[in-house]
Protein backbone atom coordinates (compact mmCIF):
# COMPACT_ATOMS: atom_id res chain seq x y z
CA UNK A 1 0.00 0.00 0.00
CA UNK A 2 2.91 2.50 1.01
CA UNK A 3 4.86 1.84 -2.40
CA UNK A 4 1.19 2.75 -3.97
CA UNK A 5 0.74 6.33 -2.41
CA UNK A 6 4.61 7.27 -2.52
CA UNK A 7 4.17 6.64 -6.08
CA UNK A 8 0.68 8.66 -6.41
CA UNK A 9 2.39 11.37 -4.70
CA UNK A 10 5.52 10.97 -6.75
CA UNK A 11 3.84 11.27 -9.88
CA UNK A 12 1.10 13.80 -9.25
CA UNK A 13 3.27 16.30 -8.09
CA UNK A 14 2.87 18.92 -10.85
CA UNK A 15 -0.76 18.23 -12.04
CA UNK A 16 -1.86 17.03 -9.00
CA UNK A 17 -3.75 13.86 -10.18
CA UNK A 18 -2.09 10.72 -11.70
CA UNK A 19 -3.77 8.54 -14.71
CA UNK A 20 -4.01 5.19 -13.44
CA UNK A 21 -2.37 3.69 -16.18
CA UNK A 22 0.94 5.85 -15.39
CA UNK A 23 1.02 4.49 -11.99
CA UNK A 24 0.56 0.59 -12.67
CA UNK A 25 3.50 1.77 -15.36
CA UNK A 26 5.62 3.33 -12.92
CA UNK A 27 4.61 0.55 -10.42
CA UNK A 28 4.95 -2.42 -12.99
CA UNK A 29 1.95 -3.88 -12.41
CA UNK A 30 -1.57 -4.79 -14.65
CA UNK A 31 -3.83 -1.73 -14.53
CA UNK A 32 -6.22 -4.26 -12.62
CA UNK A 33 -3.89 -4.12 -9.75
CA UNK A 34 -3.22 -0.48 -9.94
CA UNK A 35 -6.93 -0.33 -9.81
CA UNK A 36 -7.94 -2.57 -6.88
CA UNK A 37 -5.27 -0.65 -5.09
CA UNK A 38 -6.39 2.70 -5.82
CA UNK A 39 -9.65 1.59 -4.51
CA UNK A 40 -8.15 0.63 -0.95
CA UNK A 41 -6.79 3.70 -0.72
CA UNK A 42 -9.60 5.43 -1.34
CA UNK A 43 -11.37 3.31 1.48
CA UNK A 44 -8.47 4.27 3.63
CA UNK A 45 -9.86 8.12 3.34
CA UNK A 46 -6.24 8.69 1.30
CA UNK A 47 -7.24 9.89 -2.34
CA UNK A 48 -10.10 10.45 -4.32
CA UNK A 49 -10.52 8.00 -7.27
CA UNK A 50 -13.16 6.51 -9.54
CA UNK A 51 -12.50 3.32 -11.23
CA UNK A 52 -9.61 3.35 -14.72
CA UNK A 53 -9.88 6.93 -13.58
CA UNK A 54 -7.74 9.67 -12.66
CA UNK A 55 -6.26 9.49 -8.98
CA UNK A 56 -6.34 12.79 -7.35
CA UNK A 57 -4.49 12.76 -3.46
CA UNK A 58 -6.11 14.69 -0.68
CA UNK A 59 -4.20 16.34 2.05
CA UNK A 60 -4.41 13.06 4.34
CA UNK A 61 -2.91 11.31 1.67
CA UNK A 62 -0.49 14.11 0.38
CA UNK A 63 0.79 14.35 4.12
CA UNK A 64 1.48 10.49 4.71
CA UNK A 65 2.70 10.65 0.97
CA UNK A 66 5.17 13.39 1.56
CA UNK A 67 6.56 11.42 4.78
CA UNK A 68 6.84 8.17 2.37
CA UNK A 69 8.74 9.98 0.46
CA UNK A 70 11.10 11.85 2.77
CA UNK A 71 11.37 8.27 4.36
CA UNK A 72 12.73 6.91 0.82
CA UNK A 73 14.99 9.86 -0.08
CA UNK A 74 16.55 9.83 3.73
CA UNK A 75 17.48 6.17 3.28
CA UNK A 76 18.56 6.23 0.03
CA UNK A 77 20.87 9.20 0.73
CA UNK A 78 22.12 7.23 3.28
CA UNK A 79 22.51 3.64 1.65
CA UNK A 80 24.66 5.79 -1.22
CA UNK A 81 26.95 7.44 1.37
CA UNK A 82 27.73 4.42 3.55
CA UNK A 83 28.33 2.38 0.34
CA UNK A 84 29.36 5.07 -2.38
CA UNK A 85 27.44 4.03 -5.11
CA UNK A 86 24.21 5.21 -6.69
CA UNK A 87 23.06 1.79 -7.06
CA UNK A 88 21.00 1.79 -3.77
CA UNK A 89 17.12 1.72 -4.71
CA UNK A 90 16.58 -2.40 -4.21
CA UNK A 91 18.18 -2.06 -0.57
CA UNK A 92 16.02 1.22 0.38
CA UNK A 93 12.96 -0.36 -0.86
CA UNK A 94 13.36 -3.46 1.08
CA UNK A 95 14.25 -1.03 4.58
CA UNK A 96 11.92 1.67 4.18
CA UNK A 97 8.48 -0.78 5.27
CA UNK A 98 10.90 -1.38 8.15
CA UNK A 99 12.25 1.44 10.15
CA UNK A 100 10.23 3.35 12.41
CA UNK A 101 9.91 7.83 12.15
CA UNK A 102 12.55 8.48 15.41
CA UNK A 103 15.14 6.20 13.69
CA UNK A 104 14.39 7.97 10.59
CA UNK A 105 14.60 11.40 12.64
CA UNK A 106 17.86 10.51 13.75
CA UNK A 107 19.34 9.74 10.35
CA UNK A 108 18.16 12.72 9.06
CA UNK A 109 19.91 14.37 11.60
CA UNK A 110 23.18 12.10 11.12
CA UNK A 111 23.34 12.79 7.34
CA UNK A 112 23.11 16.67 7.90
CA UNK A 113 26.51 16.29 9.79
CA UNK A 114 27.83 13.42 7.51
CA UNK A 115 31.05 14.91 6.10
CA UNK A 116 30.87 14.08 2.60
CA UNK A 117 34.08 12.73 0.86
Amino acid sequence: MEDYLEMICRLSRETGFVRLNTLADALNVRPSSASKMAAHLKDCGYLSFEKYGEIYPNEKGLAYGAYLLRRHNVLHQFFCLLNQSEEELEQTEQVEHFINPDTLDHLEILLQHWPVL
